[in-house]
């Protein structure tokens, strides 16, 4: 009797080492997968940091140019200044779809008020010819294309990340440790349209 008792625990040691095991290969990989969350989280805040970076040139470029419409150039500084505002845990990819659409609002913004700007600026020859302007201008559309990678690259993570989060039977660790699902980056309304842009230099005469 005392030897079917011994196996039986040896049984259930042997279950509760393999059930062990098996948890902390589940926890540490959530762990691993919201890491590489946060770290593409880090290269799109880096891209967008770098398109904030070149907007004082740029402004400065333009400003200097006769005539320019100041509503352009207040536009953009003020949604770059609205940028700053938008406050997220540093380092770490947003909780919630809120915090996410709050950031992507403003980022929005200041991506309006740059492409007003290099629109308004094809009305301004000296603009055009001024070799400054249009590396500013080359970098810009770089790092537009950057971002729209890195914001890519961020779903492509966060699908992993969620698919852990949701799976059985690992979510019930993940919700023990509330490893909470992460918010994708959505395209932007109307991102499906290609932009139509027009140019009326000679209005007609009333």
């Amino acid at each position: 009797m005392s030897k079917i008792l011994g196996l039986i625990f040896m049984a259930l040691l042997a279950g509760l080492l393999v059930l062990g095991i098996s948890g902390c290969n589940s926890y540490n990989g959530l762990v691993t997968a919201r890491q590489l969350v946060d770290k593409q989280w880090a290269q799109v805040e880096t891209t967008y940091q770098r398109r904030a970076d070149l907007i004082p040139n740029l402004v400065s470029t333009v400003s200097g140019s006769a005539n320019f419409e100041k509503a352009t150039l207040q536009a953009v500084t003020e949604a770059r200044a609205s940028v700053g505002q938008v406050k997220l845990t540093g380092g770490q990819a947003p909780d919630s779809p809120e915090a996410l659409q709050r950031f992507q609002a403003v980022q929005d913004s200041l991506g309006s008020a740059l492409s007003r700007l290099l629109v308004v600026a094809e009305r301004y020859p000296e603009l055009k010819a001024n070799q400054g302007f249009r590396d500013l201008q080359v970098q810009l559309e770089g790092t537009e294309n950057r971002i729209t990678v890195e914001r890519q690259r961020f779903n492509e993570v966060v699908q992993v990340y969620n698919s852990r989060v949701q799976q059985f039977p690992t979510l019930l660790l993940a919700r023990l440790f509330h490893f909470q699902p992460k918010p994708y980056f959505a395209a932007s309304p109307g991102a499906e349209m290609a932009p139509k842009v027009e140019f009326n230099f000679n209005p007609p005469v009333k």
